[in-house]
């Protein structure tokens, strides 16, 4: 049995007071799965421009210690 026919047959033996519960969850789980995509089709060819919208701007005075951080833990280059 495929899959969807596995879920219709789940489906067929609910109680009728969880059909519209199961409902809610299917469409819950499209949704997601259509925001994810839209996420991901969104920054696939992003220019570094484009992707700023999403950074936001600094605010805070711990930009030095964020930076060493930065540099004690970056691995080296191997070429």
């Amino acid at each position: 049995m495929t899959t969807k026919e596995l879920l219709i047959q789940e489906i067929e033996a609910l109680p009728p007071e969880l059909l519209a519960e199961a409902l809610n969850l299917i469409r819950e789980i499209k949704t997601d799965h259509t925001k994810k995509q839209s996420s991901k089709n969104n920054l696939r060819g992003s220019t570094a421009e484009d992707l700023l919208e999403f950074a936001g701007t600094w605010s805070g005075d711990d930009i030095r210690e964020c930076l060493q951080l930065v540099h004690d833990t970056r691995m080296p280059l191997e070429f």
